[in-house]
């Protein structure tokens, strides 16, 4: 077996629940609260640093950027203080909130902060998502694998260019197509084949870090 791993801000029963020497911290354990001894996988939550963070286009400007609750910093601190590494979404307000430097689009990890952390810009569609997903990461105190870099094949929902043609179908992405009560699970999920590689890099801290 490897070394126990903390899953900090991940979905109930979702892909880290169940796996040998990873434990999961899901809302009702509240991550923020986490305080060792294990490397860290870190999925905070995103809402109010992505594109939308002001909220639905059709309802702008009903929250502040950034209002995580102290979410994003605290898995931050995690990853810098025991090792692992964080995801978050491509172009998340974060980076630039926190001091972080941008990764290149074509991949690659670059060096982030002045504190030992790397990042870089990854697709979880190489790794088995719906959609291309494009994705950030920053790692502290592990080993920085070699990944799918770039950008992946654009993909169209066949349902939406029978509906919609082409330059739609394009502009909306695979997960408009997507409907119903899971349709939100579906668009945050990991996939296993890139969850296990978030876990892997986590395994290679072999410190304990000081913030």
């Amino acid at each position: 077996m490897g070394k126990t791993i903390s899953a900090l801000y991940v979905e109930t029963d979702g892909c880290y629940f169940g796996l040998p020497e990873v434990d999961a911290w899901d809302e009702a354990r509240d991550a923020r609260l986490y305080d060792g001894p294990w490397p860290v996988v870190a999925h905070p939550p995103c809402q109010r640093w992505g594109r939308y963070w002001h909220g639905s286009p059709c309802k702008p400007h009903r929250f502040e950027l950034g209002a995580d609750d102290g979410c994003f910093a605290a898995a931050l601190n995690a990853v810098r203080r025991f090792g692992g590494v964080l995801e978050h979404p491509a172009h998340s307000h974060a980076w630039r909130a926190f001091d972080l430097s941008s990764p290149p689009a074509a991949g690659g990890w670059v060096m982030a902060d002045f504190r030992g952390g790397w990042t870089c810009h990854v697709e979880q569609g190489h790794y088995g998502h719906l959609s291309r997903k494009p994705t950030w990461l920053y790692a502290c105190g592990v080993d920085l694998p070699s990944l799918i870099w770039g950008p992946g094949e654009q993909r169209i929902h066949p349902r939406a260019l029978e509906l919609h043609g082409y330059e739609k179908a394009r502009r909306i992405g695979m997960m408009a197509m997507v409907g119903g009560k899971g349709k939100t699970r579906i668009r945050n999920a990991t996939p296993p084949a890139f969850r296990d590689i978030l876990i892997a890099m986590a395994r290679t801290a072999s410190y304990k870090m000081e913030v």
